[in-house]
């Protein structure tokens, strides 16, 4: 139950204008620039800001609407537990800072993931499992094959040159919170699928040209698998990195599935083969 004078403490320390320094700020982060510049992200809604405290990526600052303060007290608790700023804000502030037409009560400021690709590496052998992006354009697509990569228990995610920003609110949503749960890496793909062949791991690929069917692949030594580009698919430079090319065999008249689709579809049938 929220007490009194937690509901009137908030409404004192309330920011109302648009114009306080520390909303314009929060407002950067809903472009590239700003988050590349401050080296932040932000995340919306009671689900994801839920996500990230219980998380090694703790948020800095959780920021509500002092209007629906009943519907985030639960939550104020546990952040201020863990020793995260909360600052109230009115729902015009909220509205700026956030990218849905209807913000949810809650936002966070989270610093960018600290994983490299040589966090990848390590965590590869002797049987991971990482999906490499090679890229993707669409926010919901990617936030689905990170997703669907969390499901199956892969080791981590490796986004290439040319990929949306994880950290694009779009791509944040659709993570539903799966940008928690294990390793992002961005890196140079021409520099560390070879890497990853030399250390002993198989580098996989979809492909139309010489491909193998998918369930005529083995995935149980450790592999990382490469998804292309909505439109061209992997490119011809990261294709000729791949030791593997993988067809997924389709017995209706539909010409290719959706790159989210498809990644969803080799990384569960390599859970499959792994859990069998």
């Amino acid at each position: 139950m929220t007490s009194y004078y937690e509901q009137n403490a908030a409404a004192a320390d309330t920011i109302r204008s648009a114009q306080n320094p520390r909303v314009k700020q929060w407002a950067e982060l809903l472009s590239r620039k700003g988050r590349d510049k401050i080296g932040r992200f932000v995340i919306e809604g009671l689900h994801l800001v839920e996500e990230a405290l219980s998380s090694e990526s703790m948020p800095e600052t959780l920021v509500y609407t002092a209007e629906r303060f009943d519907v985030v007290s639960p939550l104020l608790r546990k952040a201020k537990a863990a020793g995260v700023e909360c600052v109230p804000v009115t729902e015009q502030v909220l509205a700026k800072c956030t990218d849905t037409q209807t913000p949810q009560p809650v936002f966070a400021i989270v610093p960018k993931l600290p994983w490299r690709p040589a966090d990848l590496m390590k965590a590869s052998l002797p049987d991971g499992l990482v999906v490499v992006i090679d890229g993707i354009q669409d926010p919901g697509n990617l936030g689905t094959i990170i997703r669907s990569a969390d499901a199956v228990g892969a080791t981590g995610v490796l986004l290439g040159k040319g990929t949306v920003d994880l950290y694009n609110p779009k791509t944040v949503r659709s993570t539903m919170g799966s940008l928690f749960h294990l390793p992002i890496a961005q890196g140079d793909l021409g520099e560390w699928l070879p890497q990853a062949a030399a250390a002993g791991i198989q580098v996989a690929s979809t492909s139309l040209a010489g491909a193998v069917p998918l369930y005529d692949c083995d995935f149980r030594p450790p592999t990382w698998f490469v998804i292309g580009n909505e439109g061209q698919g992997v490119s011809p430079e990261v294709d000729r990195l791949a030791s593997q090319r993988v067809l997924i065999p389709m017995a209706g008249r539909a010409e290719s599935l959706n790159a989210a689709m498809a990644a969803t579809v080799v990384l569960f049938e390599a859970m499959r083969q792994r859990l069998g």
